[in-house]
């Protein structure tokens, strides 16, 4: 119970700062889950992200589930899960509620400006962190480069970019163990 709650907590907390999507959740998960709890290593919070990317559904979402599985099993998914859609809920319900009263108001629409700016910077450093920690090789390096130019540059779809990219990282995999 005490771990369910821990979990709930910190996915709370996660989920109270999360702003821009999933993208920008992965400086919060790297905060609460490696830094504070001692819950994962980066490398494997950048592996669930990967998985919670790459699964349908929100990717926020789907990665607190799998850390909350990892780390306590069902009930452990549950508490996640509950944790970081709660705060979004009962802000999206306020919002809802009160916005048409004060969207006419320039300091709102300068908030959301300021809000927007800010989630870019927090998705631009997340995608660097990726990429540091993420990309350790000239083919990684290019197949990083060669899926961004499928999805930004020619319009692909994400979803084949990634099992593409999976199937590419299989098969350099295997032969690099077999040489």
């Amino acid at each position: 119970m005490k771990k369910n709650l821990k979990l709930f907590g910190a996915f709370f907390r996660i989920g109270l700062f999360l702003f821009g999507g999933g993208y920008s959740m992965l400086p919060l998960l790297r905060r609460e889950v490696v830094d504070k709890n001692g819950w994962a290593t980066q490398e494997e919070i950048l592996d669930y992200f990967v998985i919670g990317q790459c699964t349908p559904g929100i990717i926020a979402v789907n990665t607190a589930t799998f850390v909350g599985h990892k780390k306590n099993g069902v009930p452990g998914a549950v508490s996640a899960t509950l944790g970081i859609i709660f705060p979004s809920l009962v802000i999206i319900t306020i919002i809802a509620a009160l916005f048409e009263n004060f969207a006419r108001f320039d300091a709102v629409r300068h908030a959301f400006v300021g809000i927007r700016a800010a989630t870019g910077a927090l998705i631009t450093a997340a995608v660097i962190r990726l990429i540091k920690s993420g990309v350790r090789s000239v083919r990684a390096l290019l197949l990083c480069l060669a899926s961004f130019a499928a999805v930004a540059v020619f319009g692909g779809s994400p979803v084949v970019v990634v099992i593409a990219a999976a199937l590419i990282g299989v098969v350099f995999g295997f032969r690099r163990r077999g040489e």
